[in-house]
């Protein structure tokens, strides 16, 4: 695990070891911070909603990561109840927080959750995000997940693609930093009757084994170049832990998944020297640098899941 992360900003800013922290117990009607909404750095926690586990963080606008992250299952089903008991759980943990920033596997149009294919058809036009000011008692925002993660990986510069790997697969599409929302490229046909989803979701990594799953990886690279003409390719998600960049092509980079949090404040603040709209609430986004690993071959040889 990379021990830091330095942000794209030239601040100088590292970003501690991301290891599970205590979080303070607080009664979840009681965690709006006293220092109230308008204070001049208020804290942001953000939760990255997965198939597999969701995860929370709280960061100061800075990115500096308050209190480390927490990680709790994903329940089965994953129904709105069970999903935002969940969330209250990881909030009384991490809590005090001002604002909450959410990334969600599916659809997102202004806080309502429209499509969840790896969690439960009974999000299909869930307010979300006034369901979790209700209980949370502090101002939420929501995005889809891989644009969430978009948000902290990308450059703000061309055309820029992110797939996110894991339980399913996550995509976004950003022009010169703009994001293109929900564009949930991993249903639309690839190839064999099947969509990006089906030949790289982690049931194609089980079904397949991990040396066809990567040789549909480099495929699918492949044929989204012909058709996005992208600047460069960011890959992130649990299983691009299985990936090295050495042997990627030179416009493909891998990120790490902590960018499911960290994009999060792109939700709420804005980057000191641009003005771009990167996010459908705010300006801006906070972009990291993440060390290539280092390996002479673009793949680890044994697989993992999560």
């Amino acid at each position: 695990m990379n021990t830091g992360l330095k942000t794209g900003l030239n601040t100088g800013l590292t970003l501690g070891p991301l290891e599970p922290g205590s979080g303070v117990s607080t009664p979840a009607a009681a965690m709006v911070s006293s220092r109230g909404l308008n204070a001049s750095d208020p804290l942001t926690l953000t939760v990255d909603i997965g198939g597999t586990n969701i995860k929370a963080l709280v960061l100061k606008n800075s990115g500096e990561i308050v209190r480390q992250r927490e990680s709790l299952p994903t329940p089965s089903p994953a129904t709105p109840p069970a999903v935002l008991s969940v969330i209250e759980m990881l909030a009384e943990r991490l809590a005090p927080f001002d604002r909450v920033a959410i990334g969600f596997p599916g659809v997102v149009q202004k806080g309502v959750t429209r499509t969840a294919p790896n969690l439960s058809p009974a999000w299909k036009d869930f307010f979300l995000e006034g369901e979790l000011e209700q209980r949370l008692k502090v101002p939420v925002r929501i995005a889809n997940d891989a644009d969430v993660q978009g948000f902290g990986a990308i450059s703000g510069k061309g055309v820029e693609l992110v797939l996110t790997l894991g339980t399913g697969m996550g995509s976004a599409l950003f022009i010169d930093g703009i994001l293109v929302p929900n564009l949930e490229l991993p249903h639309h046909p690839f190839e064999q009757n099947a969509t990006y989803e089906q030949r790289l979701g982690q049931a194609a990594l089980e079904r397949l084994g991990l040396e066809e799953w990567q040789a549909s990886l480099l495929r699918a690279i492949a044929l989204l170049r012909a058709t996005f003409n992208f600047d460069c390719l960011y890959i992130g998600g649990g299983n691009a832990r299985m990936l090295h960049e050495a042997g990627l092509p030179a416009d493909v980079r891998l990120v790490q998944n902590i960018l499911g949090l960290i994009g999060g404040l792109a939700l709420w603040t804005r980057v000191q020297g641009t003005s771009l709209v990167r996010a459908p609430q705010a300006e801006g986004a906070h972009c990291l640098i993440v060390d290539s690993p280092a390996s002479d071959s673009p793949f680890e040889s044994t697989p993992g899941v999560g």
